[in-house]
């Protein structure tokens, strides 16, 4: 039966799942493409735009970049998407890039990979639901106040949904992925018509100008080239998110390998559409944007209550003629619908590569566990944790955060182009059949061109993105790096201390078994503790209790004997009017008179149903056990003692709607 806090729980996550349903969660494609590839495909609402933002510190005149530097982000994308797909085949397991490096360029190159990817997913969360937020406040201005408080709301929301379950959360998310998809492509080629009959759209932004930033209006040399490669690693945002099927294949139904690189497949071909065709009608309606709304010249009133909407809002609103019409309002709703969901491909990669990293004793073990739903609830609730103090930190600012971005991803994606380059030239050293040779050399000169077109990438994000925020990205990644290696050589230390070499030796029994009994009242708990020590038959027993009042010392003594308790009691002094210590001491004196000895302490607590009563109750016994512990030799029993707020807490309750405890068989479906 349930407490009130387990009837909550199961109303936000629903019934507890049995391990054996876990081949129930498995997804087919439709299900798991919005699920692994919602961030890829979303990432079109603002790459176009990262691009333009870029552009404009010099005005309008290098605007004609713009096709060029697209075109690189498709090609770039073109071969990252090829190259995940052998991934996907060669290593179905799971891990993704983490697999992959490790198994070709060792445990270190792994564990860089996985830092950088755990810190690039907090990064999507964050950056997908404050840029969501934008469309939203883009549409409805008045709730720009209440922009952190959204973003932190909808982090929430999303934790929850992945908390019931990755099949669940992957139908509430298919529909509004599936809108946005469908909205854009109809956006598309609705404008691409409208140009084609001599109808151009025309943003609202077009009649403005924009003044250049100081120093940038006449770049040439170096100082140009700098500029287009920063705008190309802002545009490269568009290919976050693409690694994420590779380490979902085991969520995929069978033949797991064949479906995920369909699905990527898909993924790759839609996010290229929408991306080429958002960026034609951004450059064919003549969308303006800038950093800085005061840049914009010929605007009317105060710059500084000018609300800039993004890219895809104005052309959407320039596509289905203005602010108020149908489209513009779907396309809005769809737009921050889907940047919100988008991190959901972070809740899906996040918790399964926290989870291979526990299991290779990388990271705490919990992250291991599955909740109730089969999901990897604690790498869930971390991920939400962290993000959410990274959107409170940077007020949910996608300008802030945006440098923070892509840096870790590129680093997975050519560590594992390398590791995949290496994979094949394993293969091929052992090979001998011509026909799979050529296939094997095929793939390798796909995965090298990868890693070549990905490295030079990332040196270009690296580069220019380092002094403006990268380097945090690049602190948190490093730091995690040395805290995995640090967990990791605990477990082996603790691995190795705990190790059994002599099993005879281990199993030799205590020359003797000596209990104490700690007393403070004698009431119930403490007779009830008296009689399970002798239970236990130790081969001497004694009570101990603290004079640290001499007449409460003298008045228990007294009672001891009237009660005519067999078991002796011994008062120790305690002139500062402590406790804990005086009580250490004696038990450490006992066991160093005879260190072949064991001493088992017996200590009486209320178990009580109320958290605040744990105020109130067990103080003193908390201490000594926590002191106790760490004293070899020592073993400390605790004897519980229910009150009454704790049998009413024990009470039936009533059960949530389709629950099922644990241990009961689930109802049959009909």
């Amino acid at each position: 039966m349930f407490t009130k806090t387990e009837l909550l729980k199961r109303l936000v996550i629903g019934r507890a799942l049995r391990s054996e349903e876990l081949h129930e969660t498995l997804l087919p494609k439709r299900i798991a493409l919005p699920i692994f590839a919602s961030d890829p495909l979303s990432s079109v609402a603002y790459a176009t735009q990262e691009i333009l933002l870029v552009l404009t510190v010099g005005g309008l005149a290098f605007l004609h970049f713009t096709p060029w530097i697209a075109a690189a982000v498709v090609a770039l994308m073109t071969v990252v998407v090829l190259s995940y797909r052998q991934v996907v085949h060669a290593y179905p397991s799971g891990g993704g890039s983490y697999e992959v490096v490790s198994t070709n360029l060792g445990a270190s190159a792994g564990l860089v990979v996985a830092a950088s990817l755990l810190v690039d997913y907090v990064m999507t969360v964050a950056v997908s639901v404050a840029s969501g937020v934008d469309n939203i406040i883009s549409a409805l201005p008045a709730l720009n106040p209440y922009r952190v408080l959204l973003a932190l709301g909808f982090v929430a929301l999303l934790a929850a949904m992945n908390l019931r379950g990755v099949r669940e959360s992957g139908r509430a998310f298919a529909a509004p992925t599936y809108l946005f998809v469908g909205g854009v492509l109809i956006m598309i080629a609705t404008g691409l018509v409208r140009y084609a009959l001599g109808d151009a759209p025309v943003a609202e932004s077009a009649r403005y100008g924009i003044t250049p930033e100081p120093g940038q209006s006449h770049l040439a040399g170096l100082a140009l080239v700098m500029l287009v490669l920063r705008a190309f690693s802002q545009g490269c945002t568009a290919l976050t998110g693409v690694e994420a099927i590779s380490n979902g294949v085991p969520a995929f139904r069978k033949p797991k390998s064949k479906n995920a690189a369909t699905t990527m497949a898909a993924m790759g071909i839609i996010a290229v559409v929408m991306f080429v065709g958002v960026t034609a009608l951004a450059l064919l309606s003549k969308v303006h944007v800038t950093d800085d709304s005061c840049r914009l010249t010929g605007l009317s009133g105060s710059c500084a209550d000018h609300t800039q909407r993004t890219v895809i809002a104005q052309v959407a609103a320039a596509v289905f003629g203005g602010e108020q019409s149908f489209g513009f309002f779907f396309i809005q709703a769809a737009t921050a619908l889907v940047l919100v969901l988008a991190a959901n491909t972070a809740f899906n990669g996040f918790p399964l590569l926290a989870s291979i990293l526990s299991q290779h004793r990388y990271l705490p073990r919990q992250l291991h566990n599955r909740g109730d739903r089969l999901a990897f609830s604690n790498g869930i609730l971390a991920l939400a944790i962290v993000a959410g103090l990274l959107l409170w930190g940077y007020k949910a600012d996608v300008t802030s955060l945006i440098h923070l971005y892509i840096l870790g991803v590129f680093t997975s994606f050519t560590l594992s182009q390398l590791g995949m380059v290496r994979h094949w030239n394993r293969e091929l050293r052992v090979e001998r059949d011509p026909a799979v040779r050529r296939r094997y050399h095929s793939a390798r000169t796909v995965n090298g061109l990868g890693a070549c077109v990905t490295g030079l990438v990332l040196v270009i994000v690296l580069a220019t993105k380092f002094t403006q925020g990268a380097w945090l990205a690049v602190l948190a990644a490093t730091v995690l790096w040395l805290m995995m290696r640090a967990i990791r050589r605990h477990y082996d230390t603790t691995a190795a201390e705990l190790a059994v070499s002599d099993p005879r030796e281990e199993l030799v029994a205590p020359s003797r078994v000596l209990g104490i009994v700690l007393v403070s009242t004698l009431h119930k708990p403490t007779l009830r503790a008296l009689a399970y020590a002798k239970a236990t038959r130790p081969d001497e027993l004694e009570a101990l209790t603290v004079s640290v009042e001499r007449g409460e010392a003298v008045r228990l003594s007294e009672e001891w004997e009237t009660y005519g308790i067999e078991v002796p009691l011994k008062v120790i002094d305690s002139p500062y009017r402590e406790v804990t210590r005086p009580v250490v001491e004696y038990v450490r004196s006992v066991h160093r008179d005879s260190p072949r000895d064991i001493v088992t302490v017996f200590i009486p607590e209320y178990v009580v149903g109320h958290w605040w009563e744990n105020l109130l109750h067990n103080q003193s016994a908390l201490w000594l056990k926590s002191r106790l512990l760490f004293t070899p030799g020592v073993m400390v029993t605790s004897v519980p003692w229910q009150l009454t707020s704790a049998a009413r807490a024990d009470r039936p309750a009533v059960r949530a709607p389709g629950s099922v405890r644990r241990g009961e068989p689930s109802q049959p479906r009909r």
